[in-house]
């Protein structure tokens, strides 16, 4: 691969690929109209949580965690102890799993920081909405992973939008843009749907594809995922596997990604990104 043909931020040697989880209350069932108890979501999102960082300190992989500000507040210990492991990262996810409000992006950095005591570099919108990156950058974020370069039914189509990493220029400074992995040309996502629904053999074909082409693989989870949800009246794409089951299914991707690539942080390689393009415009 080329200098010219490589993500900004990866070396001629080993690829990287970075593991993420948003951090939120187990709210999607009301987008199909069934209610749980608020109460309710937030401890499926933390029980899930807590699976999820016993399987990666067994695999001793670090991951990024975007959090809400509200989960944050609820589970101060638990964010904390996230930060005790010494190798994950803490970011944001807005203040709350809704609509982005005037000031959130600002408070929800100072809130987890608060509660992490460590810095916030990172942000990723709710449902990867979009959001203007200046105001992004405005809010002190070095980062942004909010974009998703595919087409998904019934909530956007970034099909044509840039699939690698990028630094953007805005009036408020430079932000590193971090896109969720999908492959070249016919734009197959690697997120949590697609390893829920897809066979493990075309995700570790996918995630091959991607690691050649860009030297770098980046993709998403839900804590509440890895929790008991198959009760619950959800569509199958979102239910099919969950639990200790989807658990299992993503740690033996992750001993399969570490032995192709360098398992990092969005914020570790998102100054690889910026240093890079800096020294090529000197």
């Amino acid at each position: 691969m080329g200098s010219a043909d490589r993500t900004p931020g990866v070396s001629e040697g080993r690829p990287l690929a970075m593991i993420s989880f948003d951090v939120e209350q187990f709210d999607i069932p009301a987008e199909y109209g069934v209610e749980v108890p608020v109460d309710e979501q937030f401890e499926i999102g933390r029980r899930g949580l807590e699976r999820v960082l016993g399987m990666l300190e067994g695999a001793g992989a670090p991951a990024t965690f975007f959090v809400t500000a509200e989960f944050g507040l609820r589970f101060p210990d638990v964010i904390r102890g996230i930060v005790s492991r010494g190798r994950h990262e803490i970011a944001s996810h807005g203040y709350t799993h809704g609509d982005l409000e005037p000031g959130h992006l600002a408070e929800s950095r100072r809130v987890l920081e608060d509660i992490a005591r460590t810095s916030v570099r990172g942000f990723r919108r709710a449902r990867m909405a979009d959001t203007d990156p200046a105001e992004i950058a405005r809010a002190g974020y070095a980062y942004n992973a909010s974009e998703n370069p595919i087409w998904l039914p019934g909530r956007y189509n970034h099909f044509f939008s840039a699939r690698r990493a990028r630094v953007e220029r805005t009036d408020a400074g430079d932000l590193v843009q971090i896109p969720a992995s999908a492959t070249p040309l016919i734009r197959l996502p690697l997120f949590w749907l697609a390893f829920k629904n897809l066979p493990m053999g075309v995700i570790r074909a996918a995630s091959a594809w991607v690691l050649a082409a860009d030297g770098a693989l980046n993709t998403y989870f839900h804590p509440w995922e890895f929790a008991e949800i198959g009760r619950f009246a959800l569509p199958g794409v979102v239910k099919r596997i969950d639990g200790e089951r989807l658990l299992s299914r993503l740690g033996s991707y992750i001993a399969w990604l570490a032995r192709r690539a360098e398992l990092t942080t969005y914020s570790a390689y998102a100054a690889q990104v910026l240093a890079e393009s800096r020294g090529s415009r000197a």
